[in-house]
């Protein structure tokens, strides 16, 4: 089956320091790129995987960085705690400490350096 999610957009106030958050907090480069006229940046992907970008809200967008909404889990297998410490030390606030889900692992619940609420996790 295929996945049931492809893509996502994840509004930001400010790309370059939303780069910085979250090539610190994944471990690996956000790619900026530039198409229409519109500036963004892709997570880290390769062939079919499920990703998405960071996309910066204008002066009067109706979409806006949220703690409410979808919570979003970002992978960060074997690095967790270090996910973690990335987060707080790039402007982002840990709402929920690492803890364990059931058999699917463990996560952090962080806000991050825009005003997103995500998930950290491992297995």
């Amino acid at each position: 089956m295929a996945n049931q999610i492809v893509w996502f957009d994840m509004p930001v106030k400010d790309l370059d320091r939303a780069i910085k958050f979250y090539s610190a907090v994944l471990g690996a480069p956000l790619n900026r790129q530039q198409f229409s006229g519109m500036s963004f940046a892709t997570f880290p992907h390769q062939d079919q995987e499920v990703s998405g970008c960071l996309t910066p809200g204008g002066e009067g967008d109706e979409v806006q960085p949220s703690d409410h909404g979808v919570l979003v889990y970002f992978n960060c297998q074997g690095r967790l705690d270090q996910a973690i410490s990335a987060a707080q030390s790039n402007g982002g606030k840990v709402l929920k400490p690492k803890h364990q889900i059931g058999p699917y692992g463990h996560r952090a619940i962080v806000l991050d350096s825009e005003g997103n609420r995500i998930a950290l996790h491992s297995s």
